[in-house]
């Protein structure tokens, strides 16, 4: 298979993951080129977030799809963000192909991560805004258009007060006097990332977080705090969908949506180790190459 990783626009901290990649795929005999122009069976990119050096990576996706070709995507983990690390054919989040569909339940244990039981108290709804420059937000309105409908749908069905937490790096001015009990805070800042730190402590007042399609959400159902999210989102198989049941909403049973959620995300050694590759390849030979 010949596969052209596209390893020069990616931020810093994707180079010991594409490091890994390139090296599981060269172990497994692949025709690897970097960064060339050469024709390819299968292009490598880092995550669909069309901003700064990224957005290089635009042209590459359209034009590695317009040819029917499929396109593999590393980016950031939402379980053990920043050591673990999702690896998708054709995009990112439930719109990923993370050759997931034969799967066990020993996965999960190894990320550690205690799962909550779903909580029935509670008081704020949090709304967690994402990146508007995302492919996954595609076909959606501005951010602040999008926010606004949500809290407008919330107040048809109850007055529980409304946070609005925008993503850290897509700061939205919400006018909180247009609408009752709702205030806007920002995430705090963790100085050596881009990442803020702060959210687990604002779950714990949470009866509900409503999010398109982003990583908040994963966080929320790991508290045991029930979401509201599109099709979109990783969390759509335990989540909620229509926010007329914000009052009321699903708690479904969550193993077997970890089991799968397991096998969307990596170590960099598994990845070096080629673990997810030996999968991804798989999946590419039976349904896109």
């Amino acid at each position: 298979m010949r596969i052209n990783v596209f390893k020069k626009y990616g931020p810093l901290n994707s180079a010991p993951v594409f490091d890994a990649f390139i090296k599981s795929l060269q172990d497994a005999g692949e025709k690897v080129f970097i960064d060339s122009n050469k024709n390819c069976d299968v292009a490598v990119i880092w995550s669909v977030l069309w901003m700064g050096r990224m957005s290089n990576y635009k042209a590459i996706y359209e034009s590695y799809k317009a040819q029917n070709k499929p396109v593999i995507v590393l980016e950031v983990g939402g379980i053990n963000r920043n050591e673990t690390w999702k690896i998708g054919i054709n995009g990112v989040n439930r719109e990923a192909d993370f050759a997931n569909q034969e799967v066990d339940s020993t996965r999960w244990d190894k990320f550690k991560i205690k799962l909550a039981p779903w909580r029935k108290t509670g008081n704020e709804i949090i709304i967690c805004g994402q990146h508007h420059r995302s492919h996954q937000w595609r076909n959606n309105p501005s951010m602040q258009t999008w926010i606004e409908q949500q809290i407008t749908k919330i107040r048809q069905h109850t007055n529980k007060p409304i946070i609005v937490r925008p993503h850290p790096r897509n700061r939205v001015l919400i006018d909180n006097k247009k609408f009752e009990n709702v205030r806007t805070i920002y995430p705090i800042k963790d100085v050596n990332t881009y990442d803020d730190t702060d959210f687990t402590q604002k779950l714990a007042t949470a009866w509900a977080v409503v999010n398109h399609s982003s990583n908040p959400a994963m966080q929320s159902v790991f508290a045991g705090v029930p979401v509201f999210v599109s099709e979109s989102s990783l969390s759509y198989d335990v989540g909620n969908i229509d926010l007329a049941k914000i009052e009321n909403p699903v708690m479904p049973d969550r193993q077997k949506w970890l089991n799968q959620l397991s096998y969307t995300e990596w170590w960099t050694k598994e990845i070096e180790q080629g673990l997810p590759w030996k999968r991804i390849k798989k999946r590419l030979e039976e349904k896109y190459v």
